[in-house]
């Protein structure tokens, strides 16, 4: 007797018996054949067949010409799913997102120029490919020059802005400007604004929150800024914003009030300009403080010496708030202070209360005046508050 497992169970097989010399046979359409020696005995299924390796694509394809930095790396599978896709030069991987369906995987970022990567690939069932090229190397070369303020240690005041210098002129300035991130402790909205081919200005909507970090970072390597120019390296500067230190100068009232995170720690008798010609008119407006001397020779603008009203003076503790000129500084002119308006276009205060705002002023403070019918202009120093935001946006090179 045999036993056969079947689903679980031994069942006895009765009255099997070969006869000695007995052909063992299978039926089929009323014919009996013999199965050949090296063929699938009755009832064996046969094993599927392998299903065919995916085909891998990789772009730029290996030993082509240098590529653009800014081209994409694409890497696809016909007839499976992607597992890994690694894009790596000394190190450090090009970062890259699958499809929905992982047949598919394109880089996110630029390449760095003048650089090698090697491009690894693994499929779900074990297909791997490999490849290698070279990025170009730029004929012109884009980088910042410069990040103010930036300087290492300091603390700036609410309204400051960010000021990017190109060491070139930017063509495509919307992919530039794309490569570049604010990103604040406290956040609030803000918009860049190119003033000319090399420089774009950052200000916020609405001040600065005070006392937190400002992280700027340009990732322009291998950003195309125009015909045969690439960005060559990422910068990243850490800004501080302080205190919140405002002052509003009335110079119909002659005097200055100094607030720090809104409550008053200092009022100032001042005289402002005398108006009596539009250079020796104080400017109206929104102002930030943009730097500091002491002293600080200040020259009659336009007059050379001899002239009606030519002075060459070496002034303490001065602070400038525009390009045109105008400082809070120190002058012993406590007669007029308070009283009268008699400089040429600054604002002067008793020697020790200017040394005492001359001390505790931040780069990008706000100073706002009244009072007089001079207006100032949105790009005379930092007065970049004067123009509304929704018109700032406008100078963005993103178009919504």
């Amino acid at each position: 007797m045999l036993n056969v497992e079947r689903r679980g169970l031994r069942t006895p097989l009765i009255g099997l018996a070969l006869a000695a010399g007995m052909l063992v046979t299978s039926c089929s359409s009323g014919s009996s054949e013999t199965p050949a020696a090296d063929g699938p005995s009755s009832g064996a299924s046969q094993a599927p067949d392998k299903p065919a390796a995916p085909i891998i694509k990789i772009s730029p394809a290996e030993g082509g010409a240098p590529v653009r930095p800014d081209k994409k790396v694409v890497v696809t599978a016909a007839g499976g799913a992607l597992e890994e896709v690694t894009v790596e030069s000394r190190g450090h991987r090009l970062e890259g997102d699958f499809d929905a369906r992982r047949t598919k995987w394109v880089s996110t970022v630029p390449m760095e120029p003048s650089t090698t990567y090697t491009v690894s690939v693994r499929a779900v069932d074990g297909t791997t490919a490999n490849s290698s090229f070279k990025t170009l190397k730029p004929k012109v070369e884009l980088m910042v020059a410069d990040v103010t303020p930036s300087i290492k240690g300091e603390k700036v005041g609410v309204g400051a802005p960010i000021i990017v210098t190109f060491n070139q002129q930017v063509v495509n300035k919307a992919a530039v400007e794309k490569a570049l991130e604010v990103k604040a402790e406290k956040p609030v909205p803000g918009a860049w604004r190119w003033v000319n081919d090399s420089t774009v200005i950052y200000r916020t909507a609405k001040l600065w929150p005070a006392h937190q970090k400002v992280t700027f970072t340009a990732r322009i390597k291998g950003v195309q800024g125009g015909k045969d120019m690439y960005g060559v390296k990422d910068l990243s500067k850490v800004i501080r914003i302080g205190a919140a230190q405002i002052s509003t100068v009335d110079t119909r009232k002659h005097k200055m009030i100094v607030k720090r995170d809104g409550k008053v720690v200092q009022t100032m008798l001042i005289s402002a300009g005398k108006a009596d010609t539009r250079e020796y008119t104080t400017t109206s407006g929104v102002h930030l403080t943009m730097g500091k001397a002491n002293p600080e020779r200040m020259i009659s603008p336009g007059r050379k010496k001899g002239d009606p009203g030519y002075y060459d003076l070496m002034i303490g503790h001065a602070v400038r708030f525009s390009n045109s000129g105008e400082y809070v500084h120190a002058l012993n002119n406590v007669w007029a202070q308070g009283r009268q308006n008699v400089s040429h276009g600054c604002i002067n205060a008793r020697p020790d209360q200017a040394k005492w705002f001359y001390d505790q002023v931040q780069r990008g403070d706000v100073i706002n005046i009244t009072g007089t019918d001079r207006e100032l202009e949105w790009n005379n120093g930092w007065g970049f508050w004067q123009m509304p935001f929704k018109e700032w946006k406008k100078g963005s090179a993103i178009k919504a």
